[in-house]
């Protein structure tokens, strides 16, 4: 575990973990930037783009499962620093495949390294994040997750910007692996060793096996939280998998004012984030759990329910203030118990990803039925759910929700 660190070194871990979550958001953005040029090149059909991109999904969940494993061998600062280095591997086989070779199934394996690369360093990054929050006492998960928004939008611009350019998808990609390793190479070093790995020299309690790591799973507070985490996670994916569709086909507006409903719903998410570490340390995570749920369940609701353009936007503001606190704030919770942090957070981070590549597909078989907007029901039922729940959320060893607010801000 962490050796005793000074006031600076903890700031500069604090400040390093920020720029750990932005680069996973960075590098995804910059592969999806660039999805109509290599789809284009290999002449892949929308089905066939879906297999295709299924490789990321595949590679994701056997990192998310794998991680907790990893981190407690190996600590998470080496699994963060692995992590992006397996996914840059896997962006330059997917240049490699979609600009050189032209072959679809290059594309496919080099999403899945990616996918497993981003996977285990998601779980790292996390490890991380709560290790962070319990050095300083402050609620700061929310804030991470911003940034991994930050980096997505940075990374989605300068995808932008090589496409107007005219680069290559193989040196786009190259100058994306530059920048992702040269951070590593320096931000790593301000990060302590040992964060999640399991020695058993900071507990009465013998480290955990690999049995005790996959019976998390089975903890009725972890899978309460898994399920809070879940309902929140769907609620975010869905609206950026069919938001601007919803909005089109429902409410019967240009393509272009559905991509700005969007980009309202990311912008009220980011904000949400940003501010968050602040409302968590006043009200706490129940209360803000509760809340963030009424606001999505409101949000949604105008939305599904509204009869205009204008009056859907208010809607989706909520929706996205809403949709900004349950995974940050879960897997915070889930990082409690210092025995066996990275199988817990490992196990509800699963539970969240599983909303993001599954609910969205799910969302879109039941809207071919009914249409998008009614469809979008399910998610409001998904998130009512998750605000039930909220309590399993609550500090473990605290008596009152409210004393997880009197923390001192000593940085």
């Amino acid at each position: 575990m962490n050796q005793a660190l000074n006031s600076h070194q903890t700031y500069l871990w604090r400040i390093a973990i920020y720029f750990f979550f932005a680069l996973p958001g960075y590098s995804m953005a910059s592969w999806v930037s660039r999805t109509p040029t290599i789809r284009d090149a290999l002449g892949a059909s929308t089905s066939q783009m879906g297999w295709i991109i299924f490789g990321l999904a595949l590679g994701s969940i056997i990192g998310l499962l794998s991680a907790s494993h990893l981190i407690a061998h190996k600590g998470g600062r080496f699994v963060m620093a692995a992590g992006l280095a397996v996914s840059t591997i896997g962006l330059v086989i997917v240049g490699i495949g979609g600009s050189w070779l032209i072959n679809g199934i290059t594309v496919f394996w080099g999403l899945a390294v990616f996918g497993f690369g981003n996977g285990i360093c998601d779980v790292a990054m996390n490890v991380e994040g709560t290790a962070v929050e319990k050095a300083v006492q402050k609620s700061l998960l929310t804030g991470y997750h911003a940034a991994f928004s930050v980096g997505t939008l940075l990374g989605a611009v300068a995808g932008s910007a090589a496409i107007k350019a005219g680069i290559p998808v193989t040196v786009h990609m190259g100058l994306v692996v530059a920048v992702i390793l040269l951070s590593v190479i320096f931000l790593v070093r301000l990060v302590p060793a040992g964060t999640g790995k399991e020695t058993g020299q900071d507990s009465n309690d013998p480290p955990m096996s690999a049995r005790e790591r996959m019976a998390v799973w089975k903890e009725p507070r972890t899978v309460l939280i898994g399920i809070i985490v879940l309902g929140m996670a769907f609620a975010e994916g869905s609206a950026n998998d069919w938001l601007p569709l919803v909005m089109v086909d429902g409410y019967k507006v240009t393509p272009a004012m559905g991509s700005f409903a969007f980009g309202l719903f990311v912008a009220a998410m980011t904000i949400g984030r940003a501010a968050g570490g602040m409302l968590l340390d006043q009200f706490g995570r129940v209360v803000i759990l509760r809340g963030s749920a009424l606001f999505a369940i409101a949000g949604l609701l105008i939305v599904i329910f509204g009869q205009s353009y204008a009056f859907a936007t208010v809607g989706i503001v909520l929706w996205g203030l809403g949709a900004a606190f349950g995974f940050p704030v879960g897997l915070s919770a889930a990082g409690d118990d210092p025995r066996g942090v990275a199988a817990r957070v490992g196990a509800v981070s699963t539970a969240g990803y599983l909303a993001f590549l599954v609910g969205p597909p799910f969302l879109g078989v039941i809207g071919e039925s009914v249409g998008l907007l009614r469809a979008l029901i399910v998610v409001l039922i998904a998130v009512t759910i998750a605000g039930l729940l909220a309590p399993a959320a609550k500090p473990i060893g605290l008596g009152k929700e409210n004393n997880e607010t009197k923390l001192p801000h000593n940085l």
